[in-house]
């Protein structure tokens, strides 16, 4: 989950008790002012609550975010936190098995949730007057989920069956599932599944879904984001109303500090039959916003678009330009908890031989450490990562996933507010330094998935 180039989504730091006003010491531009001007404060049972008005349309979007995400999966247990986001529409104290989406849908609404490594969020996009209905039913669910016994093995059959389409049946994700289990390890957090290990996701036990759920899902380890149609007051009310008379409980933080020295596998191969091109990729650890020489974090992404944002990257040029591969691009999110991965792919193009790839892949990178990014480049890659992401923002959905992504990781408020003027502030010097510092890294794996 990152504000600039995937919406997709986590501990919330102390926030005062009052609605937060982010001070400047001069009239900002419109490009310097909060993004999402949002309001936020917390609750006496630790839920960060957080408001981001938008009077456009008459609808809102309620999100709650769980600082708990596939990165949290226990040992052994890998898939477990995503088969409890399953579990959660199972029914609760008050609301029966499968009532709440059935609330949602008569409203005219929409509800769903989602896993990622970081955190577990479910939300609703509905009309405005519905806010208290969708904050009544989440809350119960935040209270005390039943994990109906008479449905979890017909869940975990669904789970399974997920599984098998979304990776089983995927050649790429088969080989993305090996390739991260080649590089950390998988029992990493990193190299486990986000969806789990088949054989784990069979031995998990409802006895330890209602662990995982009483040491990871406290309120003081949650943030509740509505954006759209609702004033501060109302908020405030509706949420005395319903979390705020969740009891407090105590919740296990995040561990993720430690890496690997050495991957396991510096090399992985796989031949796939339902594979018609051939397939590169190389990961090399990376610092992210939480974890390592942070300062690096935002320097890294401009990295990734010099590198290998679109057709004007180098990448591009080196690669596909000369006829070598077919696409070619580069990657990194320095968004989430724990050490992040700088990626570099491409696909070749036939007959071009795989050495020569790798080669002109290893050409460019030294190229770059040797010489170093120009301004120009820099400039170019500021101003196209920071407009295209800015578009994004229109839908109603944008907002939660960007402020709840930022808070769920520990991170302050201004992150997400302010992040363009971050962006805009990366130097060539800063983009250089990173490079330096991360691409010649020793936890890094290569690997090809080859048809047949």
């Amino acid at each position: 989950m990152t504000r600039r180039t995937s919406l997709a989504a986590a501990l919330a730091t102390p926030i005062l008790a009052t609605p937060v006003a982010i001070p400047v010491a001069r009239a900002a531009t419109p490009s310097e002012r909060p993004l999402f001007n949002a309001k936020h404060w917390r609750l006496d049972n630790g839920l960060t609550v957080v408001l981001a008005e938008n009077r456009r349309a008459p609808v809102v979007a309620h999100y709650v975010f769980y600082g708990a995400g596939s990165g949290e999966d226990p040992a052994g247990l890998s898939g477990i936190a995503h088969f409890m986001e399953h579990m959660m529409f199972k029914g609760s104290s008050n609301v029966p098995t499968g009532a709440f989406s059935r609330a949602v849908a008569r409203e005219g609404g929409q509800d769903n949730a989602f896993t990622s490594r970081d955190t577990t969020a479910y939300f609703q996009h509905v009309e405005s007057s519905r806010l208290a209905l969708m904050m009544r039913m989440e809350a119960d669910r935040m209270a005390g989920p039943l994990f109906n016994p008479a449905e979890f093995e017909a869940e975990r059959g669904v789970v399974i069956e997920e599984r098998r389409q979304v990776v089983e049946s995927q050649p790429r994700s088969r080989f993305r599932e090996n390739f991260d289990a080649a590089m950390w390890g998988a029992q990493h957090w990193r190299g486990r599944p986000i969806i789990g290990w088949m054989d784990e996701i069979r031995a998990i036990t409802r006895a330890d879904m209602l662990e995982f759920f009483a040491s990871r899902y406290a309120p003081s380890n949650a943030v509740l984001v509505v954006a759209g149609d609702c004033e501060e007051a109302r908020l405030r009310d509706l949420v005395g109303e319903t979390y705020a008379r969740v009891p407090a409980r105590e919740f296990i933080g995040r561990a993720r500090n430690a890496i690997p020295a050495a991957p396991g596998e510096a090399r992985i191969e796989r031949r796939d039959p339902a594979t018609r091109e051939a397939n590169f990729t190389r990961a090399i650890a990376a610092p992210s916003a939480t974890w390592g020489a942070k300062q690096h974090a935002n320097p890294l992404e401009v990295l990734g678009h010099i590198l290998g944002g679109g057709t004007g990257s180098r990448l591009h040029r080196a690669l596909v330009e000369a006829g070598l591969a077919v696409s070619a691009g580069a990657g990194y999110d320095g968004e989430t908890a724990g050490a992040s991965i700088f990626s570099i792919s491409a696909t070749l193009r036939q007959p071009t031989p795989r050495e020569a790839l790798e080669a002109a892949v290893d050409r460019e990178i030294q190229r770059l450490l040797t010489d170093g990014v120009t301004e120009a480049e820099v400039a170019r890659s500021r101003r196209q990562l920071t407009a295209g992401a800015l578009l994004s923002l229109d839908g109603i959905g944008a907002a939660p996933r960007i402020l709840g992504g930022v808070l769920t990781l520990g991170l302050p408020i201004e992150d997400a507010e302010h992040w363009p003027e971050r962006l805009r502030a990366v130097t060539a010097e800063q983009v250089n330094a990173a490079a330096r510092a991360v691409l010649p890294g020793q936890l890094a794996t290569t690997g090809w998935l080859l048809p047949a």
